[in-house]
Protein backbone atom coordinates (compact mmCIF):
# COMPACT_ATOMS: atom_id res chain seq x y z
CA UNK A 1 0.00 0.00 0.00
CA UNK A 2 1.57 3.26 -1.15
CA UNK A 3 1.36 6.27 1.19
CA UNK A 4 1.80 9.83 -0.08
CA UNK A 5 1.80 13.16 1.69
CA UNK A 6 0.58 16.06 -0.45
CA UNK A 7 1.11 19.66 0.67
CA UNK A 8 -1.64 22.24 0.02
CA UNK A 9 -3.69 19.80 -2.07
CA UNK A 10 -6.04 21.67 -4.42
CA UNK A 11 -5.08 24.89 -2.62
CA UNK A 12 -5.99 23.54 0.83
CA UNK A 13 -4.22 24.24 4.12
CA UNK A 14 -1.48 22.01 5.48
CA UNK A 15 -1.15 18.54 4.06
CA UNK A 16 -3.17 15.46 3.14
CA UNK A 17 -2.00 11.87 3.73
CA UNK A 18 -3.25 9.48 1.04
CA UNK A 19 -3.03 5.69 1.47
CA UNK A 20 -3.76 4.12 -1.91
CA UNK A 21 -5.77 0.93 -1.35
CA UNK A 22 -5.25 -0.22 -4.94
CA UNK A 23 -2.40 0.59 -7.33
CA UNK A 24 -3.17 2.23 -10.68
CA UNK A 25 -2.87 -1.03 -12.63
CA UNK A 26 -5.41 -2.68 -10.27
CA UNK A 27 -8.02 0.07 -10.66
CA UNK A 28 -9.02 -0.76 -14.21
CA UNK A 29 -10.35 1.64 -16.82
CA UNK A 30 -13.30 3.07 -14.84
CA UNK A 31 -11.61 3.88 -11.54
CA UNK A 32 -9.00 6.58 -10.97
CA UNK A 33 -8.58 6.33 -7.19
CA UNK A 34 -9.57 4.23 -4.21
CA UNK A 35 -7.80 5.47 -1.09
CA UNK A 36 -7.95 6.20 2.61
CA UNK A 37 -7.30 9.91 3.17
CA UNK A 38 -6.32 11.60 6.43
CA UNK A 39 -6.64 15.28 7.23
CA UNK A 40 -4.96 16.23 10.49
CA UNK A 41 -6.52 18.98 12.66
CA UNK A 42 -6.38 22.34 10.88
CA UNK A 43 -5.69 20.78 7.47
CA UNK A 44 -7.98 20.91 4.44
CA UNK A 45 -8.44 19.65 0.92
CA UNK A 46 -9.16 22.72 -1.19
CA UNK A 47 -12.25 23.17 -3.32
CA UNK A 48 -11.79 21.58 -6.74
CA UNK A 49 -14.03 20.63 -9.66
CA UNK A 50 -14.46 17.19 -11.20
CA UNK A 51 -14.85 16.75 -14.96
CA UNK A 52 -15.57 13.36 -16.52
CA UNK A 53 -15.52 11.66 -13.14
CA UNK A 54 -17.46 11.34 -9.88
CA UNK A 55 -15.92 11.31 -6.38
CA UNK A 56 -17.45 9.85 -3.24
CA UNK A 57 -16.21 10.29 0.34
CA UNK A 58 -17.16 7.94 3.18
CA UNK A 59 -16.20 9.45 6.55
CA UNK A 60 -14.56 6.86 8.80
CA UNK A 61 -13.70 9.03 11.80
CA UNK A 62 -13.43 12.62 12.91
CA UNK A 63 -15.44 15.65 11.89
CA UNK A 64 -15.18 18.34 9.29
CA UNK A 65 -16.82 20.89 7.08
CA UNK A 66 -17.70 19.76 3.57
CA UNK A 67 -18.00 22.31 0.76
CA UNK A 68 -20.53 21.11 -1.83
CA UNK A 69 -20.55 23.59 -4.74
CA UNK A 70 -20.18 26.43 -2.21
CA UNK A 71 -22.78 25.13 0.26
CA UNK A 72 -21.00 24.17 3.48
CA UNK A 73 -22.20 21.53 5.91
CA UNK A 74 -20.75 19.51 8.78
CA UNK A 75 -19.72 15.88 8.25
CA UNK A 76 -18.87 13.15 10.75
CA UNK A 77 -18.29 9.40 10.98
CA UNK A 78 -20.75 7.47 8.79
CA UNK A 79 -21.56 10.36 6.44
CA UNK A 80 -21.28 9.94 2.66
CA UNK A 81 -20.75 12.69 0.09
CA UNK A 82 -21.05 12.45 -3.70
CA UNK A 83 -19.62 14.94 -6.19
CA UNK A 84 -20.74 14.25 -9.77
CA UNK A 85 -18.94 15.43 -12.87
CA UNK A 86 -19.24 19.19 -13.39
CA UNK A 87 -19.46 19.93 -9.67
CA UNK A 88 -16.94 20.99 -7.02
CA UNK A 89 -16.15 20.07 -3.45
CA UNK A 90 -13.64 20.52 -0.64
CA UNK A 91 -13.20 19.29 2.92
CA UNK A 92 -11.67 20.81 6.05
CA UNK A 93 -10.91 19.12 9.37
CA UNK A 94 -12.69 21.22 12.00
CA UNK A 95 -12.11 18.81 14.89
CA UNK A 96 -9.31 18.11 17.34
CA UNK A 97 -8.54 14.61 15.99
CA UNK A 98 -7.71 13.25 12.53
CA UNK A 99 -10.47 13.29 9.92
CA UNK A 100 -10.20 9.99 8.01
CA UNK A 101 -12.27 9.08 4.96
CA UNK A 102 -12.37 6.74 1.99
CA UNK A 103 -12.19 8.43 -1.39
CA UNK A 104 -13.39 6.74 -4.57
CA UNK A 105 -13.10 8.37 -8.00
CA UNK A 106 -15.00 6.68 -10.84
CA UNK A 107 -14.69 7.81 -14.44
CA UNK A 108 -17.82 8.57 -16.48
Amino acid sequence: MKVRRVENMAGGKGHVVIRDILEQEQLGEKCRMYAEVTLEPGCSLGVHEHRGECETYYILKGQGEYDDDGAKRPVKQGDVTVTPSGHSHGLANTGETDLVFMALILLD
